[in-house]
């Protein structure tokens, strides 16, 4: 009679997946904060250049060919935030003569509406320059966000503070790469005009004692023409190209603790210069809501216009009326 052996069968367990390091913040343990930047309502087409421009600022952290229909509401991005994860919103819009910026975190809030009082493009900032400088890998990296004049310890400023330090990831400068710092961002507020002025720089080094053409030469690899001169000594100590005093300012230069590029190497100082690439905006926060465009108004500005109000009720009447979205509508 034939024995049967009763084996119990193990359990198989499916190893429960990890969250990919490349959507999680290594500073916070969060998941890397993401962003979608779009318009209400029409836009015109500088404005629409705007968009193209914080899209580009935003990155690598953004949907950069983001694509909007007419048909497109508010829920409409709020459903493909969540898969996606999407955190904050950046939301253009204009009503009369008035442009604005809506930043909020989702899917609940808050959000910060931003009255636009003046804005360049990033397109006019860099004709405006005698030498732009855009390097081809400026925006694999996210931006470095400073905050100055916030601390007044007034809560619609501290709640600014949050929304903004949240916007992009963290960094600990213990373990952060100094190659991977090349954007800035910077907000400032002033406390007389009550107006913060955004602005966006590249950050660039330059090792102190060293001429601009033997760095050149370092970066570019170029042969250079010493056809013109009588010895070689002549390439590194030619009159205008041996000195440089704006480097050499002590207030103006680091020691570095790594070797960032291949003329800038560790323990030796090198100058940080910052150079605008754009956008630039002067801001006006005039609301503060509880929850996502919409809530509770926490802080208004007493001088808000009537045609922000206005515009708040058109955005509704056009949520109300759109037709169904869904997510084919919106293409990353």
């Amino acid at each position: 009679m034939a024995r049967f052996r009763n084996k119990k069968k193990a359990v198989f367990v499916k190893p429960a997946k990890k969250q990919s390091q490349q959507n999680v913040d290594h500073v916070t343990g969060d998941k890397i904060p993401r962003s979608f930047v779009f318009s209400r309502l029409k836009l015109p087409a500088t404005l629409k250049q705007l968009q193209a421009d914080l899209r580009k600022m935003m990155l690598p952290y953004t949907a950069l060919n983001l694509k909007e229909k007419k048909r497109n509401n508010l829920r409409d991005f709020l459903n493909v935030a969540g898969p996606m994860g999407v955190t904050h919103f950046l939301m253009l819009s204009k009503t009369g003569t008035s442009p604005y910026l809506r930043v909020a975190r989702t899917p609940q809030g808050p959000t910060l509406t931003f009255k636009i009082q003046q804005y360049s493009l990033a397109v006019d900032i860099i004709k405006s320059q005698k030498h732009p400088r855009v390097p081809k890998d400026l925006f694999k990296n996210s931006p470095l966000i400073v905050l100055s004049g916030f601390g007044t310890g007034e809560q619609h400023l501290k709640l600014t503070t949050i929304m903004f330090q949240n916007i992009f990831p963290a960094i600990d400068i213990n373990t952060v790469k100094l190659s991977s710092c090349q954007r800035i961002v910077l907000l400032n507020y002033n406390k007389e005009t009550k107006l913060i002025d955004f602005r966006h720089y590249s950050i660039r080094l330059q090792p102190v004692g060293v001429s601009r053409r033997i760095r050149k030469f370092v970066q570019n690899h170029n042969v250079p023409d010493l056809r013109s001169l009588q010895d070689v000594s002549d390439f590194i100590t030619k009159a205008g190209y041996g000195s440089e005093s704006e480097g050499d300012e002590e207030a103006a230069t680091v020691s570095l603790a790594s070797d960032v590029g291949r003329v800038n190497k560790a323990s030796t100082k090198s100058a940080v210069k910052l150079q605008e690439i754009g956008p630039r905006m002067t801001l006006e926060l005039i609301k503060i809501e509880d929850g996502l465009c919409a809530g509770t108004v926490i802080f208004g500005n007493s001088g808000e216009k009537k045609e922000q109000v206005e515009e708040d009720e058109e955005k509704d009447d056009d949520e109300d009326d759109a037709s169904k979205g869904s997510e084919d509508d919106m293409d990353e």
